[in-house]
């Protein structure tokens, strides 16, 4: 008579190597999502970061250009691209930011591929939803657009009165 041997047989360790495969398997795709997830979820903090110092720096701008001699310029940027000086709030109109700035104007170094556009559109006081001609209102709509390596992160807008009156 013959002992039966104790041990594996080739098919159990098969299917023990498959299964431990396909766990680790599952495992490296949860990791790997969890990573895209908090790539995004940095990216996103980012970008709000970047909006708001693009909002502190638009609040504090006066409304009107303070140079009497620019006074009757009509709305937009006054010099170079991108605007490099900026002494009002139409100065920013149409303009990108690479790298992106800061809430006193100035460029933050290190943010490498990130940018931000800034566009103002003029609104009626008495219908927010109405876009009238550039520099007729005391309203403005100013949207900011955030990027990182050319793909849109975040836009976002918000309203800039003129708080010294038409």
């Amino acid at each position: 008579m013959r002992q039966r041997q104790s041990g594996f047989t080739l098919i159990e360790a098969a299917l023990t190597t498959a299964v431990v495969g396909i766990g680790i398997l599952a495992l490296m795709h949860s990791m790997a999502a969890g990573t895209r997830v908090n790539r995004q979820g940095r990216n996103i903090t980012q970008a709000v970061f970047l909006a708001q110092e693009i909002r502190e720096w638009t609040l504090r701008l006066p409304f009107r250009d303070p140079d009497p001699a620019d006074q009757n310029n009509p709305p937009g940027p006054d010099g170079t691209s991108p605007q490099t000086f900026v002494d009002d709030l139409d100065d920013l109109m149409g303009v990108t930011y690479s790298p992106p700035r800061d809430a006193q104007g100035y460029a933050i170094n290190g943010l490498t591929g990130w940018s931000q556009t800034i566009d103002l559109e003029w609104r009626d006081p008495d219908d927010l939803r109405s876009v009238v001609t550039p520099g007729t209102s005391p309203v403005i709509n100013v949207k900011v657009t955030v990027k990182f390596k050319g793909e849109e992160v975040l836009q976002t807008d918000w309203l800039v009165t003129d708080r010294e009156g038409t």
